[in-house]
C-alpha cells in the first residue's frame, strides 16, 4: 500500500506522546476542599476542624440508645428497613461538610477535588492508602459501582440522576463526573451523602437487600456483636483514616454501644439509673419535669440545650394530599390552615418553647419577608398573571390568636373560603353539591403528636368537617406513603441549610409521582419548577437567596402544607463523664449526635469524671 510499518510504527507512537502531552496538559489542580458560596475557613495546611481536638485520649465506652430494632446494616437509604442505628461510622463518605461553615467541603476518601473552568467537570482523586476493613484498597471501582446501585434508588435518582451526566474513570485513585449543566452546591453537598460501598463484597450478593450481615466498611469502626435489641461498635485500631485532618481528634471511644427502647417511658427511667450514658428530650413536658433527680442536684448529670443553623424551616408540617379532588382547590387548603391554633397547643402542651415556621425556609435568609424585593419582582413578573395577586401586594402572615380560646376570626374566615369554594354547612356538616361531608384523616407515626392534633381535629369539627387521627406503626407507614393513602400526613419539612440541593425533591414535578420522596403531596407547578430551577443555578449566594424567597411566596399562598413548629432546639441530658473540645461552640452547623459530622465524636470519656461518678 505504499505505506511502510516503521512509519506507522513512528505515527503511532507520534499519537500517543502528543495524547500523554494533551492530558498532562489538562491535568487538574487538586484542591484539598471546596465551596461554591464562599472561601473556605480551612488551609491546605489545617491539622484538624476547630471544634476537635487532636490531643483528645482514646478508650472508653460510650453508651447510647435506640427506638429502632437492629433489623438491616446495608447502610443505604431506601431498603424499606431502617438501617441499624451508627452503621454510618462503618462507611467513609468522600466528601464531609464541616459542621463551623456554611457550606465548606473537605476530602475524607477524596485527598484533591477539582473543578473545571466551565463548571461541568469535577475531578475527583482518591486517597492512596484508602482501604477496607479487610485490607482490600479502596478505589474507583467502588465508587462506580456505589454510584450505579444508588441509581436504582429513589435517593440516587433524586440526588444523583437529575444531574450526573456521566461518571468517568480515569484510573484506579481518579474519576471525573461530568455533569448535565454545571455544578452548584447543592450537588457538592450530595457527594457529602453517598455512601461508598465495596464492590468486591457485593459480587455475590444483592446490595439492595436489607441484611443482618455486616458489610464490610471503611469508616472508623466497625460491628463486632448484635442482637435484636443491641447493637455494639469497636474503633478500628488500624483504620486508614485515623490521620487524616478530617478526623483528628475524632472517633476517640473504643466501643460505642446502642440498647433498643421502644418506650420513651422505660428509656428515661433506664437513664436516669445510668445504663447509658446521653438521652435526647423531644418532649417539652419531661424536659421540665421529669429529670428533678438527686444526681442532677449533685451534678451528676447535667441537662444542656444547643441552638442549631444546620437546619431551616418547618420542623413538622403537614402535608396535603392534592391527587385529592377536595384538596386541589386553594381556598380549602388556606382554611385548613386557619383553623389550626399554634398558639393555643403551644401555651397548653408545649410550654411556649416552640416558634410558628412562617416561611418553608423559617430562620435563615433564604425566607420571604415583607413584601417582594426589586430582585424577587424581576423573577415573579413574567407569571404575575398566574399567579395570586397576593404574591405582590401583601407579606404572607399565619393568624395568631391570644391562646386562651378559640381563634373565632380565623374559624369564621375558614368557613367564609369553605363556602366560596361550595362547601356549605347543612345540619352541622361541611357539606359538597352532593351531600358528601367533607372527610379529613390526619395521619402520623409519632404518638405526642395525637396531643397536637386532636384540639386541631375539634377545630375541623367546628367547621363541619369530619376530621379523624390515625396512628401508624414504623412498619405500616413505608407502605402507607407509597400508595398515597392519605389525606394530610404529619412529616418532618425541614431543610439543610442551605436548602437549594433538596428543593427538586421536595417540590418538583418530576418527583411528585417518585415513591418515598419528599414530594408526597403530589405538587406539580411548572412555575415553581421554573424558580427551582433559578434558584439552583444561582451564582452566588446572594442571587439563591433572592430565588429562593421568591418561591416561598408562591409556595406560602398556594397553602400546600399545612407549617407547625420551627427549627426546635437540641435538648439533652447526659452524665458527666466526658470532656469535651474548647471550641465546640463553632459547630453550629451540626447536631450532636443526628448526623455524618456528629459533634458527639469529638468528646472524650474523662477518667477523673469517670471515678467520680463510679
Amino acid at each position: 500500500m505504499g505505506i511502510s510499518i516503521k512509519w506507522l510504527l513512528r505515527a503511532t507512537l507520534g499519537a500517543i506522546l502528543l495524547h500523554a502531552q494533551a492530558s498532562l496538559a489538562e491535568r487538574p489542580i487538586y484542591q484539598h476542599g471546596i465551596s461554591l458560596l464562599h472561601e473556605l475557613k480551612y488551609p491546605s495546611d489545617f491539622k484538624h476542624f476547630e471544634y476537635a481536638n487532636p490531643d483528645a485520649s482514646k478508650g472508653g465506652e460510650l453508651k447510647l440508645s435506640t427506638t429502632n430494632y437492629i433489623q438491616n446494616f446495608g447502610g443505604v437509604p431506601g431498603t424499606g428497613v431502617p438501617n441499624a442505628q451508627g452503621i454510618g461510622r462503618t462507611i467513609d463518605r468522600l466528601l464531609v461538610r464541616t459542621a463551623d461553615e456554611l457550606s465548606g467541603l473537605y476530602g475524607q476518601l477524596v485527598s484533591g477535588i477539582a473543578l473545571s473552568e466551565d463548571r461541568r467537570s469535577l475531578y475527583l482523586r482518591l486517597q492512596e492508602n484508602a482501604r477496607w476493613h479487610d485490607g482490600v484498597p479502596l478505589t474507583t471501582r467502588d465508587v462506580k459501582f456505589s454510584y450505579e446501585d444508588l441509581l436504582t434508588r429513589v435517593f440516587g435518582k433524586v440526588y444523583l440522576a437529575t444531574w450526573v451526566d456521566s461518571m468517568e474513570i480515569v484510573n484506579d485513585k481518579e474519576l471525573i463526573l461530568h455533569h448535565r449543566n454545571v455544578f452548584t452546591n447543592s450537588n457538592l453537598v450530595a457527594l457529602t451523602w453517598f455512601p461508598i460501598r465495596p464492590a468486591h463484597y457485593y459480587e455475590d450478593k444483592d446490595p439492595g437487600a436489607p441484611t443482618l450481615t455486616p458489610p464490610v466498611g471503611s469508616g472508623p469502626y466497625r460491628v463486632i456483636k448484635f442482637d435484636k435489641g443491641y447493637v455494639r461498635y469497636e474503633r478500628v485500631k488500624d483504620y486508614w483514616g485515623k490521620d487524616i485532618p478530617v478526623n483528628q481528634g475524632r472517633y476517640n471511644f473504643d466501643i460505642i454501644h446502642y440498647d433498643v427502647y421502644r418506650d420513651a417511658t422505660v428509656a428515661r427511667e433506664a437513664f436516669r439509673k445510668g445504663l447509658f450514658d446521653i438521652y435526647f428530650e423531644t418532649d417539652i413536658r419531661h424536659w421540665e419535669s421529669s429529670y428533678d433527680v438527686p444526681a442532677l442536684e449533685q451534678g451528676l448529670i447535667i441537662k444542656e440545650i444547643r441552638s442549631l443553623e444546620k437546619f431551616i424551616g418547618q420542623q413538622t408540617a403537614i402535608v396535603l394530599n392534592l391527587d385529592l379532588e377536595r384538596l386541589r382547590d386553594t381556598r380549602v387548603r388556606e382554611a385548613l390552615t386557619l383553623a389550626f391554633d399554634f398558639e393555643w397547643q403551644n401555651r397548653v402542651y408545649q410550654f411556649n418553647s416552640q416558634s410558628r415556621a412562617a416561611s418553608y425556609f423559617a430562620n435563615s435568609s433564604f425566607a420571604a419577608t415583607g413584601l417582594p424585593s426589586e430582585g424577587e419582582l424581576e423573577l415573579l413578573e413574567p407569571y404575575r398573571d398566574q399567579l395570586p395577586k397576593r404574591v405582590f401586594s401583601e407579606p404572607f402572615v399565619l393568624p395568631i390568636s391570644s391562646g386562651t380560646d378559640v381563634n373565632r376570626s380565623a374559624l369564621t374566615r375558614a368557613r367564609d373560603l369553605l363556602a366560596e369554594a361550595d362547601w356549605t354547612i347543612k345540619d352541622g356538616r361541611l357539606v359538597d353539591a352532593t351531600g358528601r361531608q367533607f372527610e379529613l384523616e390526619l395521619t402520623t407515626q409519632n404518638p405526642a403528636m395525637r396531643r397536637i392534633l386532636l384540639p386541631y381535629i375539634e377545630s375541623l369539627k367546628i367547621l363541619g368537617i369530619d376530621a379523624k387521627l390515625r396512628l401508624l406503626d414504623n412498619i405500616a407507614w413505608v407502605n402507607f406513603l407509597r400508595q398515597r393513602d392519605f389525606d394530610a400526613y404529619v412529616r418532618g419539612h425541614d431543610f439543610l441549610n442551605p436548602p437549594l440541593g433538596e428543593l427538586e425533591s421536595y417540590f418538583g414535578s418530576k418527583t411528585a409521582d417518585m415513591e418515598l420522596g419528599g414530594n408526597i403531596g403530589g405538587l406539580r407547578d411548572p412555575i415553581v419548577d421554573a424558580l427551582i430551577l433559578a434558584a439552583e443555578g444561582m451564582p452566588t449566594i446572594e442571587s439563591a437567596m433572592t430565588a429562593s424567597r421568591a418561591l416561598d411566596r408562591i409556595l406560602l399562598w398556594s397553602f400546600y402544607h399545612i407549617p407547625l413548629n420551627g427549627i426546635d432546639q437540641e435538648r439533652f441530658i447526659y452524665w458527666d463523664k466526658f470532656a469535651r473540645p474548647r471550641e465546640e461552640a463553632v459547630g453550629k452547623y451540626e447536631y450532636l449526635i443526628g448526623s455524618t459530622i456528629r459533634i458527639l465524636d469529638s468528646w472524650w470519656i474523662d477518667p477523673e469524671k469517670l471515678e467520680h461518678l463510679n
